[in-house]
């Protein structure tokens, strides 16, 4: 049987159904990891900056566990949970972004391997959307294609296909989706590839043999502009590959190592990649500049981000570092409160960033400074990284998808 057509191994629960959405980019789409972009900037949104409790506009319970972010399209929030003793069961939940109301969900079983560390769980991937189809990723190598009305189109066990693709610690990459491809890393000491799946139907288009290392970076995106086509960023331990997403074809390699927790971002045509701190690359269509590294600008697991002419980074101590995104120079430092796992998101000229325990924060980043504006304790605690949507920030927790809002 082909495994596009494995749908016979799967119990489905229809809830209720959701209409179908068009498949053109609209106002407010937030579809996969760090947004649209890949690079945790919200443009032109204009979030709460005095977090309190009235600014929680809705709290809908989601079952299992799940570090999966929360993808928006079309009024339409999307998330990822597991659940069983063994995280077998496979949940994607949809739910109305204005009233919290979930809409529908679906339940699938696992093919892959489902141990991950205890600090993750098998939803650990955020989702992704072409606008008309949802791409839900898992641990277990899972990858399933709904419409947006919850209707099953494709499922690829990519974890009963190469069983040897895994680790004990699970696996976190988040797939994207460019030019009518979902691209996913699937990395690990024993097997590593990753490959580009026909959005449409299912079959894949293209594979690549990786570094064989564990790995859990996200692909991310150079945006097509009136000289080049889009690009995917692939990065591992060995450096940064740039491909051709409808053909898998590696048009130029950055060699000098990379971290294999927090994921290179792009802006404003400049690759910024965690290696050896952080370290700027110029890119082309078939080669690259390097144009600084800095040790003083050192990410943990949250990705770095750049927005309003400074790039930013969080380290293991919970310290949020402004540098010069043209020479990679320090500028300020801000000691935020506890661990972090979250990647920050930007948005009206303020960041936005979530610890460990579920303490939200809104920090005011100017040339020689960063001030908290305001904080909100949710005491939950929150591993994944937010999504943004008309007015709206989107987090969730293990028992909770949260919308924080201006009240009405």
């Amino acid at each position: 049987m082909s495994p596009v057509r494995m749908t016979v191994f799967f119990c489905i629960f229809s809830l209720a159904a959701a209409p179908e959405i068009a498949p053109s980019a609209i106002a407010g789409d937030w579809r996969q990891f760090r947004g649209n972009a890949t690079n945790s900037v919200a443009v032109d949104e204009f979030l709460p900056t005095e977090l309190s409790g009235s600014t929680i506009a809705w709290k809908s319970e989601l079952p299992g566990r799940g570090l999966s972010g929360p993808i928006i399209t079309n009024g339409q929030v999307f998330v990822s949970s597991s659940s069983g003793y063994s995280q077998d069961r496979l949940h994607v939940l949809c739910f109305d972004a204005f009233g919290g109301t979930k809409t529908w969900e679906r339940q699938f079983l696992a093919t892959g391997r489902t141990m991950t560390h205890e600090k993750m769980s098998n939803a650990t991937p955020t989702m992704a959307s072409d606008g008309q189809r949802v791409f839900a990723f898992f641990s277990s190598n899972d990858l399933i294609c709904l419409d947006t009305a919850g209707r099953l189109l494709w499922f690829r066990g990519l974890g009963s296909e190469f069983p040897n693709a895994s680790n004990s610690l699970g696996m976190s990459s988040s797939p994207v989706v460019v030019s009518g491809v979902v691209v996913v890393q699937v990395e690990s000491d024993a097997e590593a590839f990753a490959c580009g799946i026909d959005a449409v139907t299912g079959e894949t288009k293209w594979q690549i043999e990786r570094p064989r290392a564990a790995n859990w970076t996200s692909p991310a995106i150079i945006p097509e502009t009136s000289t080049q086509p889009a690009l995917v960023l692939l990065q591992s331990s060995k450096g940064l590959a740039a491909v051709d997403p409808t053909t898998g074809k590696i048009l130029w390699n950055f060699e000098k190592g990379a971290s294999t927790i927090p994921s290179v971002t792009v802006s404003n045509g400049t690759v910024y990649v965690p290696a050896n701190g952080l370290t700027a690359l110029r890119p082309g269509t078939d080669k690259f500049e390097e144009l600084w590294n800095s040790g003083n600008l050192s990410p943990s697991t949250p990705s770095p981000l750049v927005m309003n002419g400074m790039a930013f980074v969080v380290n293991s101590s919970g310290v949020l570092t402004a540098g010069n995104p043209e020479n990679g120079e320090r500028l300020w430092q801000l000691r935020l409160r506890g661990a972090f796992s979250s990647t920050p998101i930007a948005a009206n000229g303020y960041l936005y960033a979530f610890n460990e325990q579920g303490v939200a924060f809104v920090v005011k980043p100017e040339q020689d400074k960063g001030t908290i504006i305001s904080e909100l304790d949710l005491a939950e605690t929150i591993l994944c990284s937010p999504g943004v949507s008309d007015g709206g920030l989107f987090v969730r927790s293990d028992r909770y998808l949260i919308k924080l809002a201006t009240p009405k």
